[in-house]
C-alpha cells in the first residue's frame, strides 16, 4: 500500500504575523492575513477568473505611465498582522518590491466567490480603507455587476455602481466607461 504525504501549514498559536506567512504552501490556495487570522481560499471558478481577467485588459488598458495593474497571488501587507491578496490591484511601480506592496494600493478589486463574499464586502473592504486604500471595487459575477467607492475623508463613499449592459463609469484613480457585461468574453 502506497504512503500519502501532505504538506501541512504549521503556524503558531495565537495571532498570526506577516512573517509567519512564510510557511505557507504553493498548494492553489489563497492564503490571507486579517487581523492576525489566516483565511484560507480555494482556488476560483472559471467564471470568477474570466472577470478578473476582463477587468484586468480593461484596468491595464486605461492605466497611465507609472501604474501597475497586477493579480492575485500578490501579497498586499496592510499591517503587521493583515495581509491581503487583492484579486486586482493597481499602485504606483516604484511602491512594489520582489514579494508584497508592503502599503495600500491605489485601487484594490475583488470579484466575488461564494466562499469569499462576506471577507471581501466586509473584512477586506474595512481594512483597505482603515488602511488608506484610496479605491475599492467589487465585482459580482453572477449578475454581473461592479460598485465603485472611494476613501473621502477616512470613510468608504460608493461613487458608482451598474449592472448588466448598464455604464460604469469613474475618473478616478483614471477615467474609465465600461458595462459590466463586457467583462465577460
Amino acid at each position: 500500500m502506497a504512503t500519502v504525504t501532505f504538506d501541512v501549514l504549521r503556524l503558531p498559536r495565537g495571532p498570526l504575523t506577516a512573517a509567519d506567512l512564510g510557511s505557507r504552501p504553493d498548494d492553489g490556495r489563497r492564503y490571507e492575513l486579517v487581523d492576525g487570522v489566516l483565511i484560507v481560499s480555494p482556488a476560483p471558478s472559471f467564471r470568477h477568473q474570466e472577470m478578473v481577467a476582463g477587468l484586468f485588459r480593461m484596468l491595464h488598458a486605461a492605466s497611465p505611465a507609472g501604474l501597475v495593474v497586477i493579480f492575485a497571488p500578490f501579497d498586499v501587507t496592510l499591517a503587521e498582522n493583515t495581509v491581503t491578496q487583492p484579486d486586482l490591484l493597481v499602485a504606483p511601480r516604484r511602491e512594489f518590491t520582489e514579494t508584497t506592496l508592503p502599503t495600500a494600493p491605489l485601487l484594490a478589486a475583488e470579484v466575488l466567490s461564494p466562499s469569499t463574499r462576506g471577507v471581501d464586502v466586509l473584512l477586506k473592504k474595512e481594512r483597505l480603507e482603515r488602511a488608506g486604500c484610496a479605491h475599492y471595487w467589487v465585482v459580482d459575477p453572477d449578475e454581473p455587476s461592479i460598485i465603485a467607492w472611494t476613501l473621502v475623508g477616512g470613510a468608504y463613499r460608493e461613487v458608482a455602481r451598474a449592472a448588466g449592459i448598464q455604464r460604469f463609469t469613474v475618473t478616478e484613480p483614471f477615467a474609465m466607461d465600461f458595462a459590466p457585461a463586457e467583462l465577460l468574453g
